[in-house]
């Protein structure tokens, strides 16, 4: 659920980033590419099975959380538990997109430049879930 709540905070952009795609990601991934929307998948680096599974749930691109997207981003998630993916996360969205940190724990959010925070790009956090949060989501799973 933890990761639906991010989806939604995601807002309705087309291009969806998702750094650390494991559990949450995955279900995540299915359920917005249901909702039309182009994934790029990030994951530690050489990590080809996690990346050759986003590719087969339909992710337009899978690299590592280094790489740069062939596109910019809309919006991004960030599942693993890593601060230092916000920059990262902030390099890869769009002007006026959102990075949503959605761990209930995360590392230090190291210091970056504030060029790649400047255009409205916006940080949010994930808190508590609601039960309307699950009806939710179970409903858009069905139409996925």
């Amino acid at each position: 659920l933890i990761g639906w709540r991010s989806l939604v905070m995601a807002g309705e952009g087309q291009n969806l980033g998702i750094y650390g795609f494991g559990a949450a990601g995955h279900i995540v991934a299915q359920v917005a590419r249901a909702q039309g929307r182009s994934i790029y998948a990030f994951t530690r680096n050489g990590d080809r099975d996690a990346q050759q599974l986003a590719l087969s749930l339909g992710a337009a691109w899978a690299g590592a959380s280094e790489d740069k997207p062939p596109t910019e981003l809309d919006a991004a998630i960030i599942y693993a538990p890593i601060g230092a993916l916000v920059p990262l996360a902030l390099r890869a969205v769009r002007k006026g997109g959102r990075v949503v940190c959605a761990g209930i724990h995360m590392s230090d959010i190291p210091a970056f430049p504030y060029n790649i925070l400047w255009g409205e790009r916006q940080i949010l956090s994930v808190a508590n879930l609601t039960r309307q949060d699950g009806i939710d989501f179970l409903a858009a799973a069905a139409k996925a």
